[in-house]
């Protein structure tokens, strides 16, 4: 498997992890407590399966991701913290 190469740091997979693991957990922190029980339930609820959950389910489901901004989260993981930009032509 080949690793990206990070700029400015040797690659450690665990700092990697570490990394991920304490941004999840800010946007975690972020949600009111009602929403994660709601999605920890809704989670726990699926088993990992779309199917395993009803229509209403699976909006709250997104409602509550939407919220965590997972988006954001992901740029913030690329390196250099901005990752991929936009080629000038």
């Amino acid at each position: 498997m080949r690793v990206p190469r990070v700029p400015g740091r040797k690659f450690a997979p665990w700092i990697l992890a570490l990394e991920t693991v304490m941004m999840m957990r800010e946007h975690w922190g972020r949600l009111p407590v009602d929403d994660r029980r709601e999605l920890a339930r809704i989670l726990r609820k699926s088993q990992g399966r779309y199917t395993n959950v009803n229509a209403d389910e699976r909006r709250e489901l997104f409602r509550i991701v939407r919220q965590l901004d997972l988006i954001t989260a992901g740029r913030k993981l690329m390196p250099m913290h901005g990752g991929v930009r936009k080629r000038h032509r």
